[in-house]
């Protein structure tokens, strides 16, 4: 028996839905008659390991899955994700609509683009 390293992982019950919901849809579009476990209990272990930066032969151990299997999972659910994710292109559009500047991770600062009156665009506060 191995030790089990258990950490509390605060999730929202719509997210962990959204994510099973989206694997359930692959699943049925791929024609996969199942999986050793449910959909909802595989988001949820995908998710503790990108938040909390499992490793894979931890959480394998713990739900009686190989490391590999995991790590497919993980790979299989990022991608279904960044699927459904906006292109940049098309957000960055979008909020210029709503008048509001962007900076991005790398500190890059996206101006507004102006009215079409010449005023500047008002600053949108998230």
């Amino acid at each position: 028996m191995s030790p089990v390293y258990q950490c509390r992982l605060p999730l929202s019950t719509r997210t962990v839905k959204y994510l099973a919901d989206l694997l359930r849809g692959h699943l049925k579009s791929i024609r996969s008659r199942w999986r050793v476990l449910p959909a909802g209990r595989i988001a949820t272990i995908v998710l503790a390991v990108l938040r909390h930066d499992q490793r894979l032969a931890d959480m394998a151990d713990g739900n009686d899955v190989s490391a590999t299997t995991i790590r497919r999972w993980r790979d299989e659910l990022i991608t279904l994700l960044t699927a459904k994710a906006p292109r940049l292109d098309r957000a960055l559009k979008k909020i210029a609509r709503w008048g509001a500047e962007v900076v991005l991770i790398d500190g890059t600062l996206i101006p507004p683009a102006p009215h079409r009156d010449g005023e500047p665009a008002e600053l949108l506060r998230l």
